[in-house]
């Protein structure tokens, strides 16, 4: 013959399991929740890579032309133009310059 209390812990036992269940599913849900989430922040973040790589390639085809590199010897070899060379002083019918007759006069 089944006894009361046996059939009262059967019964206490079968509670306890649909609690775990329930919690399990509700563990499951959450899960399943991040998991959309994670997946759907992927595809924004592929999305704004794909963006960045592209507007990358169009500043880099648009970018100028590198300056050809400074090539010092024919730098050197190269005349000075006339007006950027000072001129000697100029000297006066006694073989003076300007600037000392002025100084003397003064």
């Amino acid at each position: 013959m089944v006894s009361v209390s046996s059939i009262e812990s059967l019964r206490n036992a079968v509670a306890l399991a649909e609690r775990k269940v329930q919690q399990e599913q509700t563990r499951v849900d959450q899960d399943a929740r991040r998991l959309d989430d994670s997946r759907n922040q992927l595809a924004r973040d592929k999305e704004q890579l794909s963006s960045n790589q592209k507007a990358e390639r169009q500043a880099e085809s648009a970018a100028a032309p590198t300056a050809a590199p400074v090539r010092l010897e024919r730098a050197i070899s190269k005349d000075v133009p006339d007006d950027v060379v000072p001129r000697p002083p100029e000297l006066n019918a006694q073989g003076q310059t300007v600037g000392r007759v002025i100084n003397i006069t003064v």
